[in-house]
């Protein structure tokens, strides 16, 4: 896929928005602002895609609808990718990214889908363990918490996933993980300090196989004290609030709501 896939904003979406872009350690960084290059609020955006594949016309538009009804500029990083990088060259470019974020407005906030989420909050415990600025709350779109896999309801919801199964998301976790273990809070946060999180928003479908352990995070995020609003798309599919149609329309109101709070 990599040969044909291309990351950055279509001709729509830069007419829409203010876009520039600079590079951090080799990586493209753009800059989303509203058409009229102003904003008042901040959002750090990690787009999905299993470790592997490229930021996608998917995710540009949320990008857009993000900036356009939350008079955000929203920094949209297009990190290295798996198998050619791994973990420590990913977050050697995301470490920096965050920290010129914060640096630039400590009520920053991130938002992610999938392997993304996944990386907004492994990013949010580092920050809490390193004292760096934590993000000021933090929207989750379907994102991978335990990548062992182990829970055993996961294997009864891969049947009925019409999208993903557990081999190949243990693969791409292979190619991205370097030395570190499946099980290390750094690949599946569900095992890092739930504490430190700030108010947090969480979709999950019903026909994602990473649901049962969305419900999970949920529950010992609660029992850690902190502040979690599980939303439950019956019937949906991974990163469904990015698909255009319904479902999605309602989800997406209700990340702008919590936003935007």
């Amino acid at each position: 896929m990599r040969p044909v896939e291309d990351p950055s904003p279509g001709a729509k979406i830069r007419e829409r928005l203010a876009i520039t872009e600079h590079q951090v350690d080799g990586a493209t960084v753009y800059e989303a602002r509203p058409g009229t290059g102003d904003a008042t609020r901040r959002i750090l955006y990690l787009h999905g895609g299993a470790y592997c594949f490229e930021m996608t016309p998917f995710h540009w538009n949320l990008v857009a609808e993000l900036a356009e009804k939350l008079d955000a500029h929203v920094t949209v990083p297009i990190y290295p990718l798996a198998p050619e990088n791994d973990f420590h060259r990913i977050y050697g470019v995301m470490r920096q990214v965050y920290q010129d974020v914060m640096a630039e407005d400590p009520g920053a906030m991130i938002a992610g889908d999938s392997a993304g989420a996944n990386m907004a909050l492994v990013l949010t415990m580092m920050a809490a363990k390193e004292g760096w600025p934590r993000p000021a709350r933090l929207a989750l779109i379907s994102p991978g918490l335990d990548m062992t896999m182990a829970n055993p309801d996961t294997r009864d919801y891969a049947r009925r996933d019409p999208w993903l199964d557990i081999d190949g998301g243990r693969e791409s976790v292979r190619l991205y993980a370097a030395e570190l273990d499946f099980a290390d809070w750094r690949i599946s946060p569900m095992y890092g300090d739930l504490t430190v999180l700030p108010p947090t928003i969480l979709f999950s479908g019903t026909r994602d196989l990473l649901y049962p352990d969305s419900v999970i995070f949920a529950d010992k995020v609660k029992a850690a004290g902190g502040d979690i609003d599980l939303v439950t798309g019956p019937g949906m599919i991974h990163v469904w609030p990015l698909i255009d149609m319904p479902e999605a329309f309602t989800a997406r109101r209700r990340l702008v709501e919590f936003l935007g709070a």
